[in-house]
């Protein structure tokens, strides 16, 4: 997995909003639920989660960036910015989404790590969430999940982070993971590497990305 580090929290509320892209696909959002994807919400309101919310075949979307698929994205989060350039949020994401594991499969509390052709899996166990207060006023959730297999080289702990504060399937989700401690792990702020379900082609990626 990637090398973590400290991340400026000045765009954050760029990849909040943006990102709460939403949790539209699939299912009509409550008011409640587009505000705590915004950002927004009681620490109160928030619930546990199991790691079945993620069950599925993700793919990352940080080939797609790559690849320049996603210019266009960044071209419409500048013109609503208004004060970077579509260059220097490319910039932001480059490094946010950057990974080597190219999909994620998860069922059954058990996820596999596919980087490359190699492949490392393990059985994870729900470890409480974490409310995260931003300078921006803003306030996001991390769902935590440690390895139950001392011998396995998955990592050994795993956040996620997708804009959601209560039990939901989830429809995209950026992803913490390590091994020092869940508490040094909550400290990542600059790599997010973000996933969504492995059967939507990239056109349908960019037009989550761009309409939701």
């Amino acid at each position: 997995m990637v090398s973590f580090q400290r991340f400026t929290l000045t765009i954050l509320g760029l990849l909040v909003s943006s990102s709460a892209l939403a949790h539209s696909h699939g299912h009509q959002m409550t008011e409640a639920e587009q505000k705590a994807a915004s950002g927004i919400f009681s620490d109160g309101d928030v619930r546990d989660r199991p790691l079945s919310n993620w069950d599925g075949i993700w793919q990352s979307v940080y080939p797609l960036l790559q690849n320049g698929d996603l210019d266009p994205v960044f071209k419409q989060k500048a013109q609503k910015d208004g004060s970077k350039t579509a260059e220097q949020i490319k910039a932001y994401y480059t490094a946010g989404y950057k990974t080597t594991v190219g999909k994620i499969e998860i069922e059954n509390n058990v996820m596999a790590f596919h980087d490359g052709d190699k492949t490392t899996a393990c059985e994870y166990r729900y470890d409480g969430y974490k409310i995260l207060h931003y300078a921006s006023g803003k306030k996001g959730v991390r769902y935590l999940f440690e390895c139950t297999d001392s011998k396995s080289a998955a990592p050994t702990f795993v956040q996620f982070s997708d804009h959601i504060i209560g039990p939901r399937q989830s429809q995209h989700f950026h992803i913490f993971s390590g091994n020092a401690s869940q508490a040094a792990l909550l400290e990542e702020m600059d790599n997010w590497p973000t996933y969504y379900p492995e059967q939507l082609h990239t056109h349908q990626v960019v037009d989550e990305m761009l309409h939701h």
